[in-house]
């Protein structure tokens, strides 16, 4: 269509529409001229070799149009974003209820395929009913002749999407099959130019702190996993880190969930990972070939320098709360008085601390938040009750008593550490891989493996099970080669005679074989004799993993 034909079909008079008056709406007031919308798009991502004109270019021959025609541009819609069927655009719906509705006579767009590119679905609903211009093509939505081209390249961006989907979709899947990371590189890591493959980045970066040393993200990484290791709550940590000046790689405070993204993360390990189900499933999973198989996104040379996989695990499972690290074995600088840290007080649950020769509660005194009824009791009468109950309660166990179990694994933590380690470990894996395994069912059940994702659920199935596998096999020789704990000595009625006979570090520690926590009641009266049956409650130890049992003495014995 000429552009002398465009200028007279948008001249003349518009039919009436539904909610616009004939002679004043849709009417510019200052110049009576009608008006138009402007609808302008530009992709976020303008890929290689693409032209796309700018929203600002677009603008400017908007208005040129709208001049030329005798328009005046009543509001512009901006969009930065992808015209595909799967993208929300709520400015090209408000645009487009307008020019229905006949809040405006006419909308311009620069192209059909800045229009949409939904095919002729996006452009039948306005043939005959309301005036699109189309400027690139000289298409009017309202001219007879234009229906079919409109249609016509409406279906041709359409089909150019569809093909680029695909060229995108087989390029990608080629590159992560060759172990090529597509987007910015996690927290303490970088790509290298041209391979896409990652290495740890050593930049060195001033902290803040006193001394003004420097570190690198990598450093920050192998910190991270190492003290989520070894026990440190994310909290805890995140408060070490920004105490020490140390920043995120945006520069803002660490928090306990951007240690969290760092420690479930396999990249660290060296794999490839992707999000199978975007948004709806954030957390990165390995990426599978088509063989089913774990790609590396590191070279050979950089892989013992990534995090090692059985420190990661241990991280995790630790993270999750599938194993805790235990306090059984000694540790220099420790509490050496038999029943310090252990002591309760019943009003409050507030510890109760050594002072002189009594304990008492810590919150006696506290102001307004001191305890209501707070407890005292003298060391020795305490300690006496206590080493009696110990004893009498050991003498009567049997193998099948659960506090015999608890005590074995307790007494072999002291004699055995590094050994009780290895077991208490491989229990924690077989924990892991069970709750693994019951949030793969829990996404199969919610169709979470359907799609794109259907050929990951097998396979995920297959590790899931495997690992299982692989932990109860482990464990069970690992139980199996462990010797036997002797515990003769503490049995029988000989604990409290045995007792007496240690020194104050060895005292403790038999005491926490059987006993987790004393608590103790306050006083009924001034200078009354101590009653340990009536004011103790002792918390007996359980097996790992098993819910705490707190008994009186006369359930107890």
């Amino acid at each position: 269509m000429s552009t002398s034909t465009l200028a007279r079909s948008a001249r003349q008079e518009l039919p009436p529409t539904r909610g616009m008056n004939k002679t004043t709406d849709g009417l510019c007031p200052c110049h009576g001229r009608p008006y138009v919308d402007l609808l302008l798009r530009k992709s976020k991502i303008v890929r290689e070799g693409e032209r796309a004109l700018s929203i600002r270019a677009q603008e400017d021959r908007g208005r040129a149009w709208a001049d030329e025609h005798g328009y005046c541009v009543r509001k512009i819609w901006r969009e930065n974003l992808s015209a595909w069927s799967d993208v929300q655009r709520p400015k090209y719906d408000a645009a487009m209820t307008a020019v229905l509705a006949g809040e405006v006579p006419a909308l311009w767009c620069y192209a059909l395929d800045r229009f949409s590119r939904k095919g002729a679905e996006a452009v039948v609903p306005i043939l005959g009913k309301a005036r699109v211009i189309f400027d690139y093509e000289r298409l009017d939505s309202l001219d007879e002749r234009d229906r079919r081209w409109i249609i016509d390249r409406a279906e041709n961006a359409r089909e150019y999407s569809q093909r680029l989907s695909y060229n995108v979709r087989g390029t990608k899947s080629r590159q992560r099959t060759e172990g090529k990371w597509l987007s910015k590189a996690p927290f303490g890591l970088v790509a290298v130019p041209g391979t896409r493959k990652l290495i740890p980045d050593l930049t060195p970066y001033m902290c803040t702190v006193a001394d003004k040393r420097e570190v690198t993200p990598w450093e920050i990484v192998q910190r991270v996993f190492k003290a989520i290791g070894e026990g440190m709550s994310s909290r805890a940590l995140t408060r070490k880190l920004n105490s020490e000046g140390l920043r995120t790689g945006t520069g803002v405070p660490w928090r306990a969930d951007a240690v969290r993204a760092i420690i479930i993360h396999p990249v660290y390990e060296g794999w490839l990972t992707h999000c199978p189900g975007g948004k709806a499933h954030r957390d990165r999973v390995p990426f599978l070939n088509n063989e089913g198989e774990r790609v590396r996104v590191v070279t050979d040379e950089t892989l013992p320098n990534m995090i090692p996989s059985e420190l990661a695990e241990r991280a995790r499972r630790v993270l999750s709360g599938n194993q805790t690290i235990s306090k059984a074995a000694p540790t220099p600088g420790r509490a050496v008085r038999a029943l310090t840290s252990r002591m309760r007080c019943a009003s409050c649950g507030s510890a109760m601390t050594l002072e002189g020769d009594s304990y008492a509660c810590t919150r006696y005194g506290d102001g307004a938040e001191a305890c209501a009824d707070p407890a005292f009791v003298t060391r020795k009468a305490v300690e006496k009750y206590v080493v009696q109950t110990w004893s009498e309660r050991l003498a009567v166990t049997d193998d099948e008593d659960p506090l015999l179990v608890a005590v074995a694994e307790r007494w072999q933590a002291i004699t055995r550490p590094e050994e009780t380690q290895v077991i208490r470990d491989a229990r924690a894996e077989l924990k892991a891989a069970q709750a693994k395994l019951d949030k793969f069912h829990a996404d199969d059940a919610n169709d979470f493996y359907t799609g794109r994702s259907a050929r990951y659920r097998i396979p995920h199935k297959n590790a899931a099970e495997a690992r299982i596998s692989k932990a109860e096999t482990a464990l069970a020789e690992l139980v199996g080669n462990t010797g036997p704990v002797s515990l003769s000595f503490l049995l029988n009625g000989n604990g409290e005679k045995y007792w007496n006979t240690a020194n104050a570090s060895m005292q403790r520690d038999l005491l926490g074989l059987a006993i987790d926590t004393v608590t103790v009641t306050k006083s009924p009266g001034r200078g009354r004799r101590f009653d340990g049956m009536k004011r103790v409650t002792i918390t007996w130890a359980t097996p790992e993993g098993a819910e705490p049992d707190a008994d009186g003495f006369e359930q107890a014995a």
